[in-house]
C-alpha cells in the first residue's frame, strides 16, 4: 500500500531533522573539547561553545543540559568505538583463535582509541583539575575506564562458558588484560616522556597481552 503524499513528506522532514540534529550534535561536541582544552574544564562556558559550534544556547541546551553532559557525551562516544571488536551483534567466537582475534581487536582499538589527541587531552585535564573539577575524572571514569571493562568482562563470562578461555573471575581477567596491554605506556604518554606508539607498535603490544593472558588462562582440558 503506497504512502500518502503527506505522509511520505513528512517522513522524510523527520528524517532530514534527525540527519541535522545528529550533525549539530556532533559539531557541539568537537567545539566543546576544543574549549576544554583551551580553558579548562571549570574555565570553560556554554557560551564559548555555542559560539565554536555555530549554535545558539538554546539549540545547545537542547541537546546537552549542561557541560559535564557534554564532556560525558564525548568520553562515551569515543569508548563506544573502542568497544566495537565486543559488539554483542556480532557472531560469539567458537574457536580459541576467534577469542585471540577479538582480544587483539580489542586491544588495538583501547589503545589507538586513548593515543587520541583530544582523549589524551582529558586525561590531563582530569588531573589537572582534579581538585576544581572532579566531575572531569569521574565522567571519564565512568564513560571510558569502566564501561569498557564492564564490556570486556561479560564477554570473557560467555567465552568462559564456551570452554575457551580459562576458569576465574571475569573482572579480575579483564583488569589482567588491561593492566598486560598497558603496562607504563599511559603514564608515559600523559608525562609526554615517550611518543605515541605507531600502528605497528600498538598491534605488536595488544598481540602480546593476549599471548600472556591466554596462557596465564589457558582452556580447561577436555575430557575425553
Amino acid at each position: 500500500m503506497k504512502k500518502k503524499r503527506g505522509e511520505a513528506g513528512a517522513e522524510r522532514r523527520l528524517r532530514r531533522k534527525e540527519s541535522g540534529d545528529g550533525a549539530t550534535r556532533e559539531r557541539v561536541l568537537r567545539a566543546a573539547f576544543a574549549v576544554f582544552r583551551a580553558r579548562g574544564f571549570a574555565g570553560a562556558s556554554t557560551l564559548e561553545i555555542a559560539t565554536r559550534a555555530k549554535v545558539s544556547k538554546r539549540d545547545l541546551y537542547a541537546l546537552f543540559d549542561n557541560k559535564e553532559a557534554m564532556l560525558s557525551a564525548c568520553i562515551t562516544e569515543r569508548a563506544r568505538r573502542m568497544r566495537r571488536p565486543l559488539d554483542p551483534a556480532a557472531p560469539l567466537a567458537r574457536t580459541q583463535a576467534d577469542v585471540a582475534a577479538t582480544l587483539v581487536a580489542l586491544g588495538s582499538a583501547i589503545v589507538a582509541g586513548v593515543c587520541e589527541p583530544d582523549v589524551l587531552a582529558v586525561y590531563r585535564l582530569a588531573i589537572a583539575e582534579s581538585d576544581r573539577a572532579p566531575e572531569v575524572a569521574r565522567a571519564l571514569d565512568a564513560g571510558g575506564r569502566e564501561a569498557n571493562h564492564r564490556a570486556l568482562g561479560t564477554w570473557i563470562a560467555q567465552v568462559q562458558a564456551q570452554g575457551l578461555i580459562g576458569p576465574g573471575d571475569p573482572a579480575a581477567i579483564t583488569a589482567e588484560f588491561i593492566a598486560l596491554l598497558w603496562g607504563g605506556l599511559l603514564v608515559q604518554m600523559l608525562l609526554k616522556v615517550r611518543d605515541v606508539p605507531s600502528p605497528a607498535e600498538i598491534d605488536a603490544r595488544a598481540r602480546a597481552a593476549t599471548d600472556a593472558l591466554l596462557m596465564l588462562h589457558p582452556p580447561p582440558r577436555r575430557e575425553n
